[in-house]
């Protein structure tokens, strides 16, 4: 399951290149390892600065977190190479389409989980 849902984030990550000016990917190779780096980023490092950025978010109401994924994004773009992202603006779309579309994927797979009965 985690394989598969790696390889869907890999299609996202190229699906955001086509519908984000400013955001390249060299191969789908590169895709695999921008989706693997983001995934840990975004267990890791995302939560510590959610926690350090708590009383911005607050005042913003939570919409400060997008701006903490767009600059994941953009720091993925610095670690990877084939992967360029030219700014803060296209890293902030791309990791709203990226999160778009995998809410959207989340969404499918949990709807297709089957429901475990216990007697």
């Amino acid at each position: 399951m985690i394989l598969i849902r790696w390889f869907i984030n890999a299609l996202i990550v190229i699906l955001v290149t086509y519908i984000v000016p400013g955001i390249s990917v060299k191969s789908f190779y590169t895709a695999l390892i921008v989706a693997l780096i983001l995934g840990i980023l975004n267990a890791i490092i995302r939560p510590i600065l959610v926690i350090l950025t708590l009383p911005i978010n607050l005042l913003t109401l939570g919409l400060f977190t997008l701006i903490i994924n767009a600059v994941l994004f953009w720091l993925v773009s610095t670690i990877v190479k084939g992967f360029t992202v030219e700014g803060f603006g296209p890293a902030f779309l791309g990791a709203l389409v990226l999160w778009l579309f995998s809410f959207l994927t989340n969404a499918v797979f949990k709807a297709a989980k089957p429901i475990k009965r216990v007697f």
